[in-house]
């Protein structure tokens, strides 16, 4: 059991390693080709990927029952479809955010959704949290102001697409928490990315220009962050939960931030003010303490 652990937590440290330097992909694959049209194509690259590593996976699973197999194949759809609307909503807000905000703040916004999925518990299933959590909230919301908010109290337009893609990635952390074990977590991935491809597309073709030059100049980013950071990554994600504490977990992903800042200070030489790096510890500090009050209950 502490082997499965510890693989699933060295599983969570490299999604957000993956997930951190995929940012600075995303920022690069936006300068060739809109957002939404980029993120349908990464999505496909992914649902192609995981879907054919979801049907040897599946033809490996015949030796269960038949109503086992039925119900198992329910759960990833039901499942995967859930997963795939919130992964698109969080997805394309946050691609279209990095249109205008740099890699390093746009990871430590994505990561608010630690501190988001409490407010959510509250909202939907009344779990009222401890004092702690709401204090880890409210020194979140802080650390946002200091790194997000100008002088003229205003977020910018792309500091604002990040937060609400935050939403999105909350709901889908507490679906992949919901169906995790209930179904195949590859099949619940491919079945998530063929939603999440089907929906960004439409959407592309209904407000962009999406052309085969455009896909072609922006290859490399939308192959990184399709099969790699799409396909690997959040394969790994539903993987890992299976095996690791979720505190541990949340941790362990909270870092995808701090690699998108190290990314896109090495790869794209973006610098931070003060206030911003001010505002970047006093979020990091948050993500941690809003962990810690379930790792003192279990």
């Amino acid at each position: 059991m502490k082997n499965k652990k510890m693989l699933g937590n060295l599983l969570l440290l490299l999604t957000a390693f993956i997930w951190g330097t995929a940012f600075v992909s995303q920022r690069v694959g936006n300068a060739r080709i809109e957002p939404i049209s980029f993120t349908a194509a990464r999505m496909a690259l992914a649902a192609v990927a995981v879907g054919a590593l979801a049907l040897v996976r599946r033809r490996g699973a015949a030796s269960l029952p038949a109503e086992a197999r039925r119900a198992r194949d329910r759960s990833a759809l039901i499942g995967g479809v859930c997963c795939g609307v919130c992964l698109t909503a969080g997805s394309i807000l946050q691609q279209a955010g990095l249109v205008t905000t740099t890699a390093g703040k746009a990871g430590f916004i994505t990561a608010m959704y630690m501190l988001l999925v409490p407010v959510i518990r509250l909202v939907f299933f009344r779990d009222k949290g401890t004092p702690p959590v709401w204090f880890a909230v409210a020194l979140g919301v802080a650390g946002m102001y200091l790194l997000c908010v100008t002088e003229g109290f205003r977020l910018t337009r792309g500091d604002t697409l990040v937060c609400l893609c935050a939403v999105g990635f909350s709901a889908h952390i507490l679906c992949c928490d919901h169906f995790a074990g209930r179904a195949d977590p590859v099949a619940v991935s491919a079945v998530q990315f063929a939603t999440a491809t089907v929906l960004s597309a439409a959407a592309a073709f209904l407000t962009e220009t999406p052309t085969w030059d455009k896909l072609a100049g922006a290859a490399v980013p939308i192959l990184y962050c399709g099969i790699v950071s799409g396909g690997i990554g959040y394969t790994l994600q539903i993987t890992a939960q299976k095996y690791t504490d979720p505190t541990v977990a949340s941790l362990l992903m909270s870092m995808e931030s701090v690699f998108a800042v190290l990314a896109g200070a090495v790869l794209l030489s973006e610098r931070m003010t003060g206030r911003e790096a001010l505002g970047c510890a006093v979020m990091f500090a948050a993500i941690i303490l809003v962990q810690l009050p379930s790792r003192a209950e279990a």
